[in-house]
């Protein structure tokens, strides 16, 4: 499945810099920003401070739209400092207008600061309602805010803004990587499952800290090491990085890092605790094809995700692999069209089939996932329409039964096609000749003895998830 289809959608991306030399950042913070955007496009920011200047002072500009849309003046010359975090966003919870947007700047008692989150916390509301209750008026619907003001209450009663992070974290439940910004210091912190990715890189004196390390190699940075789940690195003025743990150690053989960081939504060219994102979709392909043989001439793959997966299928089954689809580059977003019928004309415009690729031939198709179906089954059309004999259908995940509370927006039950039909019912849904999904017992071997969460295919959710009350408001939001 890809952003073609009105379904899934990426999470956010996080970035942040610190050079102790001085150096301006925001140039920096803009290309790594760009390097992950395809985790967010709905909106962006950046915000930029100057540790050698006023204490507290934090320059910043958001906007919705992709980061060419956004930056597209004089924004970047406006943003000096040496210090910043940057955020890209698909808006997973709260509504999309620009007070959305982060980073998220605060200015208290203590100075300031800055926070860029990629996630999601399954006990936000109950946060949200105990500090409304006390006084605290919020300015955003995301429960990125929450966290944010979890942060700056314990800062007032603590010594530091490492121990404020660390005693705040305690009250959160859910999946976060955070890049942070305080007047004198970079921290990131990353959820105790490991569920939401972040790694750090240097270059020459700066520290760096990004959603995926292919944001690391778009600026020339070396690439350190992953933050650990449960991790909370500091980086100081001295340009020397700091690591301590949170209290909640979650043992390794019950963390749950996202599979579908590594099925769909990292670039192809990152790796994530030590496994190389485009190896990972290969294997997943030649699973695909031991457990799903078929006779057939080629073998394509729905662009971008869908290709090494395609290409893992090929090498494995021995069909030679093929590019059967033209991507149009230059058309928008088709997730925020307001019609169906729009969303579908998108999906044509975006996505056309080379008929010499296809004609006459029986073809193995292969995707990441189905959602609702309408992408699939416009490809199927066409291409039967361009002369394919056959189109068999394999899907590199297993279908999508459940609803995900960490930050990746699976639709409702409802709208799932394969909560409401049996994979036979699906194949003539979508006009396959045949139809076959990675089995769930084979996802692990993607990653080999990496902990992973795969709940929104099995329900075994790592932790405790909302009540029904609040479930009925995820599936309908």
């Amino acid at each position: 499945m890809t952003n073609y289809e009105s379904g899934l959608k990426e999470e956010c991306g996080v970035f942040g810099i610190y050079d102790p030399d001085g150096g301006d950042v925001s140039r920096t913070i803009y290309f790594g920003l760009e390097a992950l955007q395809h985790r967010g496009q709905e909106s962006c920011g950046i915000a930029v401070s100057n540790t050698n200047g006023p204490k507290g002072r934090v320059n910043s500009y958001r906007g919705l739209g992709l980061l060419n849309e956004v930056f597209k003046g004089d924004e970047l010359q406006n943003l000096k400092g040496n210090i910043g975090v940057g955020h890209v966003r698909y808006s997973t919870s709260g509504a999309l207008n620009v007070n959305n947007a982060q980073p998220l700047v605060l200015n208290y008692i203590k100075g300031s600061l800055a926070l860029a989150h990629n996630g999601n916390l399954v006990n936000a509301y109950e946060l949200r309602e105990k500090m409304e209750n006390t006084g605290a008026i919020f300015h955003t619907t995301i429960d990125s805010e929450v966290i944010a003001y979890c942060i700056a209450r314990e800062r007032v009663k603590t010594p530091s803004i490492e121990i404020a992070v660390k005693k705040a974290v305690t009250q959160l439940r859910g999946a976060y990587a955070l890049v942070m910004m305080s007047p004198r210091k970079l921290i990131g912190v990353r959820d105790p499952w490991g569920l939401r990715p972040l790694c750090i890189g240097k270059r020459d004196r700066a520290y760096i800290l990004a959603s995926e390390s292919c944001a690391l190699h778009s600026i020339d940075a070396e690439f350190i090491r992953d933050v650990k789940p449960g991790e909370i690195v500091t980086i100081d003025k001295n340009g020397e990085i700091h690591s301590e743990f949170m209290d909640c150690v979650i043992p390794r053989e019950k963390q749950a890092r996202c599979i579908f960081e590594y099925i769909y939504f990292a670039r192809l060219d990152s790796k994530i605790d030590g496994i190389a994102v485009y190896d990972a979709r290969i294997r997943g392909g030649a699973s695909l094809a031991k457990t799903y043989p078929v006779e057939a001439d080629i073998v394509v793959g729905v662009p971008d995700s869908g290709l090494a997966a395609a290409q893992g299928y090929a090498m494995e089954s021995g069909i030679p692999f093929g590019i059967a689809f033209h991507k149009n580059s230059y058309v928008g977003r088709t997730f925020i069209k307001p019609s169906q019928d729009e969303r579908e004309s998108s999906v044509k415009i975006k996505l056309s089939v080379i008929k010499s690729v296809v004609k006459g031939k029986r073809v193995v198709l292969v995707d990441d996932s189905i959602v609702r179906g309408t992408t699939i089954t416009n490809l199927i059309h066409t291409m039967k329409k361009c002369g394919a004999t056959e189109v068999h259908v394999r899907i590199s995940s297993p279908p999508f039964l459940h609803p995900c509370y960490f930050g990746v927006d699976v639709p409702s039950n409802k709208q799932l096609i394969a909560s409401q039909n049996s994979t036979e019912e699906i194949r003539r849904r979508i006009g396959a000749d045949s139809l076959g999904y990675m089995q769930i017992s084979e996802l692990q071997d993607m990653v080999g003895d990496l902990p992973i969460c795969k709940a929104c295919f099995d329900s075994n959710y790592p932790m405790e998830v909302p009540d029904h009350e609040i479930r009925d408001a995820f599936e309908g939001s």
